[in-house]
């Protein structure tokens, strides 16, 4: 079905990275969904491991004015660890099941920020611990922890470019971790791998042109459209599954 839709994967993968770019949260909140509607769960699980290692790698080029390197610990540390725990209850989990808990996590998240807009995370070492674990969890279950990890690197108040900089090192050692449990989880398809220098060549062109628009635009502003869009594509993930 893939090499059927090859062009369309293509163009929604650019807009993934685009707005993971600019939204701050990862393109992974985006792509995996997207990825989900042409390939199976697990297989995703796997290709966006891959994928977000050269995506983080080349967002960190881009972004490299300056990191947080106590907020890279206190958050990364835990995120890197309770990827691994995730990725490894991933294989027990029904496929199926993890596509509906992809799409009501990211229905809720986007309800809960887009009702509750002065909702905020205070910039302790706690929250950035919990932050962590929560978004590691995520990330190596349902394939994606930018979303928390997100809003928890806010409460930092960071300028964008030290934002997204900090994000993609912690997520960074995040994909390299999962790859690892994926790969002995057996999601790395063979027959998949040709996608891995076409999502490289994806990674940097939807960042370069993510960076362009931040530096038009406000940040927040924008950051009400993706959780727009996260909604929307957490009720696409709902309901591309009861047909089937």
């Amino acid at each position: 079905m893939l090499s059927r839709y090859l062009p369309i994967f293509i163009i929604l993968s650019i807009i993934a990275e685009i707005l993971g770019t600019v939204g701050g949260f990862g393109s992974s909140v985006f792509f995996v969904p997207i990825a989900n509607f042409f390939l199976d769960f697990q297989s995703v699980l796997g290709i966006t491991a891959l994928y977000h290692v050269s995506s983080n790698i080349t967002k960190i080029a881009f972004f490299r004015k300056g990191l947080d390197k106590r907020v890279i610990v206190q958050l990364g540390i835990p995120a890197v660890i309770f990827v691994v725990v995730g990725g490894f209850l991933s294989q027990y989990l029904d496929p199926l099941v993890l596509t509906y808990l992809l799409g009501v996590f990211l229905v809720v998240l986007s309800l809960t920020f887009l009702i509750f807009k002065k909702l905020i995370v205070k910039a302790t070492m706690k929250n950035a611990i919990v932050g962590g674990i929560l978004s590691g969890l995520s990330a190596g279950i349902l394939g994606t922890g930018g979303a928390i990890r997100g809003i928890t690197l806010s409460a930092f108040k960071m300028n964008k470019d030290k934002f997204i900089a900090t994000s993609a090192v912690i997520d960074l050692g995040v994909d390299f971790s999962r790859t690892i449990v994926y790969y002995f989880n057996g999601y790395m398809r063979k027959d998949l791998l040709y996608l891995i220098p076409i999502l490289m060549v994806i990674g940097v062109v939807g960042t370069w042109i993510g960076k362009l628009i931040l530096n038009e635009i406000s940040q927040e502003q924008f950051r009400q459209i993706v959780l727009l869009l996260i909604l929307g594509i957490g009720v696409a993930s709902i309901l591309s599954n009861l047909g089937g």
